[in-house]
C-alpha cells in the first residue's frame, strides 16, 4: 500500500508520519487489496485549535473516504481509521455476500 501524507499550513512530524503508518497499515486485516492512501492533514486556529485529518483509500474498483476533526491529530486520525474499519468491514460483507449467491 502506497501512503502520501500532505499536511496543510504546517510540517508534519516524523513521529505523526510513523503514527499513520502503522494505524493505516492495521487495515490490511480487514481488505489486502488496498492499492493507495491519500492522508491530508489540516489545522484551523479558531478560537480552540481545530486538527482535521481526511483519508481516501483506493481499492480495486472504490474509492473509501472518511474526515474527523478534534484538538489533537491521533485522535482524529484514530477516530478516521475506525470509520473506515467500518466501511471496509461492510465492504467484505457486500462481496462474500455477492460471492455466496
Amino acid at each position: 500500500m502506497n501512503i502520501s501524507i500532505t499536511a496543510r499550513k504546517f510540517k508534519a512530524h516524523y513521529s505523526l508520519k510513523n503514527f499513520i503508518t502503522d494505524e493505516l497499515s492495521s487495515l490490511r486485516k480487514y481488505n489486502d487489496d488496498i492499492l493507495h492512501a491519500d492522508v491530508v492533514l489540516s489545522y484551523q486556529n479558531v478560537k480552540d485549535s481545530v486538527k482535521k485529518a481526511e483519508i481516501t483509500l483506493q481499492v480495486p474498483g472504490q474509492t473509501i473516504n472518511a474526515a474527523e476533526k478534534s484538538d489533537d491529530f491521533k485522535k482524529s486520525i484514530s477516530s478516521t481509521v475506525e470509520k473506515l474499519t467500518r466501511q471496509l468491514k461492510t465492504l467484505k460483507s457486500k462481496r462474500n455476500s455477492l460471492r455466496n449467491d
